[in-house]
């Protein structure tokens, strides 16, 4: 015979079995929270770097590449054609002024030398006896005018004569006329006489002073020559380094042809390119930062190419510390050019992340987790980026390159 479960039994067994329900209930939520977090992204705290948005100033610049190159650097080309006879010294030697480098050879030169002195001398000697003629010529006038006065005076006389002669009635009419035309025509001979003294001193300065000027033509050209014969000792203008020299004895080299280049390995510059996009921002006097690795050095823009090729602009720096030693010729190096300041901005350290101003998918640190945010970002310098929005100061935010990830609107710090 049945017997009636009593209620407190029945509700007893109820419960045990709602339990067991909600057990199994709240085992599969976790299961899938576990799960869940399991799955999500995540990265690596060690593979990234962060940095601090803060307040401060911002001195903007624009990037580009540069060569460390010799502060110095001198090409040395023959100054005649002629053919190498003897090297005296190897790449790399160290020079002072005046070290001899190279012998070229020098006889068809030396020749052309002593000719020229020799056709100077005759030129000297053709001179003097010019001026030895001009000075007869002129001395001979000179007592043809003379003796011309003393005839002109004696014809004067004779006519004052005639005439005190004729008023005393001793001489006759005819003998004064006779007497004063001898002596109008002896004045207008000596006064012809004398023009053509004046003609022929000013004939002899001129001949003199064409004669100077050709001699003066002439010693110029013999000078250069001269000039021209000493460049082709080929010796080191200055003190430096032998970086490149011809060292081919024989060969037949050309008037203009490098044969040899030094250059002062213990001061440099930098040759630097950057996009013209940046011509505008570029200016001699522009001040610049040099970055090879760890050393910063800096310096101003001396130079700037005046037109573009191949999409960059070429310029110059000279740097205000060009005998660091961490410089040598050839090593490349980074080149901001300072532009324009800017305070009290927002800006967060600059990274691999940073392209250019635009918009931007950055990733911010909230405790144990990245959240992706859309910030605008202007300016820049070699240090830090300007934040235009999207971000407050005190937040942090990663600088690495998480392009691969921008998939994802949160990632896993672990």
């Amino acid at each position: 015979m049945d017997r009636e479960i009593p209620k407190s039994e029945r509700l007893k067994t109820l419960r045990r079995r709602w339990g067991k329900v909600a057990i199994g209930v709240a085992v599969a939520v976790a299961a899938v929270v576990i799960a869940g977090m399991m799955m999500r992204t995540g990265v690596k705290r060690s593979s990234i770097n962060t940095g601090k948005v803060d307040k401060g100033t911002l001195e903007t610049s624009v990037a580009g590449t540069g060569n460390v190159v010799a502060a110095f650097e001198q090409i040395i080309n023959s100054p005649i054609s002629s053919r190498i006879v003897e090297v005296y010294c190897k790449e790399g030697d160290t020079l002072v002024e005046g070290t001899p480098l190279l012998r070229l050879d020098l006889e068809s030169a030396e020749n052309e030398i002593k000719r020229m002195a020799e056709e100077r001398q005759s030129k000297v000697y053709q001179s003097q006896q010019a001026t030895i003629n001009s000075h007869t010529r002129l001395s001979d006038l000179e007592m043809q005018v003379k003796v011309k006065e003393m005839a002109v005076n004696r014809l004067a006389a004779e006519a004052a004569n005639e005439r005190r002669l004729d008023s005393i009635g001793s001489g006759t009419g005819e003998r004064v006329q006779q007497a004063e035309f001898a002596w109008h025509t002896g004045e207008l001979e000596l006064e012809q006489l004398r023009k053509q003294l004046a003609n022929e001193r000013r004939v002899q300065e001129a001949a003199r002073n064409m004669s100077r000027l050709e001699l003066s033509i002439f010693d110029k050209n013999y000078n250069e020559k001269q000039q021209t014969l000493e460049d082709a000792r080929l010796k080191s203008p200055r003190r430096a380094t032998l970086t490149y020299i011809n060292d081919r004895i024989g060969q037949q080299v050309s008037q203009g042809e490098r044969v040899a280049t030094i250059a002062d390995l213990s001061h440099f510059k930098i040759s630097a390119e950057i996009a013209d996009t940046y011509a505008d921002r570029v200016a001699i006097g522009s001040h610049v930062v040099v970055k090879s690795g760890s050393t910063e050095l800096t310096g101003k823009v001396t130079h700037v190419t005046p037109l573009s090729k191949n999409g960059v602009i070429n310029f110059t720096v000279m740097l205000d510390e060009d005998d660091h030693p961490r410089l040598r010729s050839g090593l490349k190096t980074e080149v901001h050019v300072l532009c324009d300041i800017h305070d009290s901005v927002l800006r967060i350290p600059t990274g691999p992340y940073f392209k250019g101003p635009g918009s931007y998918d950055l990733f911010v640190v909230e405790g144990d987790e990245l959240h992706r945010r859309k910030v605008q970002l202007g300016d820049s310098n070699y240090e830090f980026v300007e934040v235009k929005s999207g971000l407050s100061e005190g937040e942090t935010v990663v600088i690495s390159d998480l392009t691969d990830q921008r998939s994802n609107s949160t990632l896993k710090l672990k």
